[in-house]
């Protein structure tokens, strides 16, 4: 089926050629790494975790966004998913991909990561965290691929894939639990340190994820022939919403018990990243921007007039995709990081350079969604399954 991704119009390949342009750029400026070290980021002692772990946690929730079609499918033989599944699996591969180069960049050397396998250390939780992430990667390119080509031929899929696809379903839980687990065990970082840490890594990741496959489908319309479910659509953005409510009553968790506690290690972050701290308020502005518009992508979406207005799922989508980017991608990690333990602040902000690195990684995570989307539309409309009316086609 790769074949069906080397065929397309004219503004696929300036895409494609695009995307290959930004990858060859940042790969200049991460060989520069290689060789000056990781002294081209903005990371120090006291901030040994950057924009590159960030957004590796971020896109682990990314990757488990599959889980909320993949479940209600699979679990409860909810047939409006039937055209989504293939998109929710394609994605997490990409998503695990863009995990992965950010690993690959943030640890300096590549070939340190062999030492995990060669030196297995079952006690440690970046070991389990190398274990579910590929774990979670293979179980999605044998399932997805497979069930793809089935239908391609229209063939039943074999029962061994529906047997993965449940343990996927539980994979796609541990892969941001681990994650979780990784900053939950640092000692000295209370902002992290809390039980409820998963279960807020779990709330944001399926609000966060679908609402971004959610854009990629709706994106994947306007250039293709592919039409996805209506119903399919408003039953994946009411779970987007009941996420998101979950995701904001967490995190008011978190702030009660700091504040009503009256623990000074769980209220220093809190009132570095929202107030500010010793005269450092660098993430002030961003803190307050992700709060109101996550409120006001909750005001967007839970009346269902305005939820299921299509015109206005764009913009909703986006503003609860960005509220949660700088709450997750940004303030999660420099917040758990200051104030230092000596209650001293150590500032940070990502370099030039260190952008067009993660860029890069975004750009290899965009050709991949790219390439396994191609081929998946055009797998539907060869057998003719979720097509737009020949109206619409031809308007």
């Amino acid at each position: 089926m790769l074949e069906k991704a080397l065929k397309g119009s004219p503004k696929y390949y300036v895409w494609v050629g695009f995307l290959l342009l930004l990858i060859l750029g940042g790969s200049g400026v991460y060989l520069m790494q290689l060789m000056q070290g990781l002294t081209i980021t903005g990371m120090s002692r006291d901030v040994s975790w950057g924009f590159y772990i960030a957004q590796f946690t971020y896109l682990v929730g990314l990757a488990a966004s599959g889980v909320m079609i993949v479940l209600p499918y699979y679990f409860h033989n909810y047939k409006k998913f039937k055209d989504l599944v293939i998109f929710g699996e394609f994605m997490a591969i990409a998503a695990v991909v863009m995990c992965l180069g950010f690993i690959v960049v943030d640890i300096g050397q590549p070939q340190r990561m062999l030492n995990v396998m060669l030196y297995p250390t079952p006690n440690s939780i970046l070991f389990w965290d190398m274990v579910v992430l590929n774990g979670y990667l293979i179980l999605n390119v044998l399932v997805g691929w497979t069930c793809l080509e089935c239908d391609r031929q229209h063939l039943p899929h074999p029962k061994w894939s529906k047997t993965l696809a449940y343990v996927s379903i539980v994979w796609a839980f541990s892969i941001h639990t681990v994650t979780a687990f990784l900053y939950q065990g640092l000692p000295g970082r209370h902002y992290w340190l809390t039980a409820i840490l998963a279960a807020r890594f779990l709330a944001s990741a399926f609000c966060s994820g679908p609402a971004i496959l959610l854009l990629v489908i709706l994106l994947t319309e306007k250039v293709s022939t592919f039409k996805a479910n209506v119903e399919g659509i408003a039953t994946l953005t009411k779970i987007i919403t009941y996420a998101m409510c979950v995701n904001v009553f967490f995190f008011l968790l978190e702030v009660f018990t700091a504040f009503y506690s009256n623990i000074p290690g769980h209220m220093h972050s809190i009132v570095y990243l929202f107030k500010g701290v010793h005269g450092h308020h660098e993430l002030v502005p961003f803190m307050w921007t992700a709060a109101f518009l996550g409120i006001g992508s909750l005001c967007l979406l839970i009346p269902p007039k305005l939820r299921d207005n299509m015109k206005l799922l764009p913009w909703s989508l986006a503003i609860l995709v960005i509220a949660t980017w700088i709450d997750k991608g940004l303030g999660l990690l420099i917040g758990g990081f200051n104030p230092t333990p000596f209650e001293t602040i150590t500032p940070y902000w990502p370099t030039g350079k260190e952008l067009i690195v993660s860029l890069m990684i975004y750009a290899i995570g965009a050709l991949v969604v790219t390439v396994l989307f191609k081929i998946a539309t055009e797998v539907k409309k060869e057998t003719g399954a979720s097509q737009k009316p020949a109206a619409s086609v031809e308007a």
